[in-house]
Formats: C-alpha cells, structure tokens, sequence
C-alpha cells in the first residue's frame, strides 16, 4: 500500500500599489538641486533660488496636470506614469515649455511613497541654464 500525501501550497503576490496610486495629490519642492548644485531647500534662508517655494505639482486628476514653476508660470496638460513605472510624463503643457513640444519627462530616482517622491527631469530645462534639475517633493 503506498500513501502519496499532496500538499497545496498557495503563494499570495504581495500587493503593489501602482505608482499613480500612490503620486495623485498636490506636491511641493523641499529641496531642488540644478545640476550638482542644491539651490533651494524649503525653509532654507540661503536659497540660491528662493523661487522654488511657490513650485507647486498637482496630480490630484487624472486627467490634468498643473505645474506651477519656478518663475511663478502655471502650465496645464496630461499626466500618466510610464508602463515600466520608472518615469513621470506630463503631456500637451500649455503653454509650451521653452525648448519642448509640450512634454517634459522626469525620471523616478526611487519608488515614490506617499510622503515623498524624488526625481529628475530626463532633458535638460533652459528655464535654469540648460542644466538637469532634481526635485525631492513633498504633499502640500
């Protein structure tokens, strides 16, 4: 008599909260670098480019993007998180970013959390001397 014993198992993915889930509320900038160089920190008294305190992203709807630069100009468009999550597209920016047909690209420099969202223009920005500018974000 032979006893054959199965034993199921089931493994449960671990749930992942997609990257637009986590990014759809109002950010700001708590610090910004230009290139190498830090130019701004919130609350900072020596900011280089105290501008940046009124940078405002706001991804609460789908299907709008407001950004609010650093010279105060308020862009408006699309906004959508790429298949890989690996980088934040905002689309159709009216008016037209300088230097772009409407797009600008940042790259993810870690997964964002809802606290805190890192990342990086992947082109250059001719608003700030042509340099590739990092923005460590906060929720408003």
């Amino acid at each position: 008599m032979h006893l054959t014993v199965f034993i199921y198992s089931s493994c449960q993915p671990k749930q992942v909260t997609p990257v637009d889930g986590l990014i759809g509320k109002v950010w700001k900038a708590k610090s910004v670098k230009e290139g190498t160089t830090v130019v701004y920190t919130d609350g900072g008294t020596g900011n280089v480019k105290p501008g940046y305190s009124g940078f405002r992203l706001d991804l609460t709807k789908k299907d709008q993007v407001t950004l609010k630069d650093i010279d105060g100009r308020t862009l408006t468009g699309t906004w959508s998180v790429s298949t890989d999550n690996t980088r934040l597209i905002l689309e159709k920016l009216q008016p037209n970013p300088t230097g772009t047909v409407g797009t600008i690209e940042y790259l993810f420099l870690s997964l964002p959390t809802a606290t805190n969202m890192n990342i990086q223009r992947t082109a250059e920005s001719r608003k700030t001397g042509n340099s590739i500018n990092e923005y460590e974000l906060v929720p408003e």
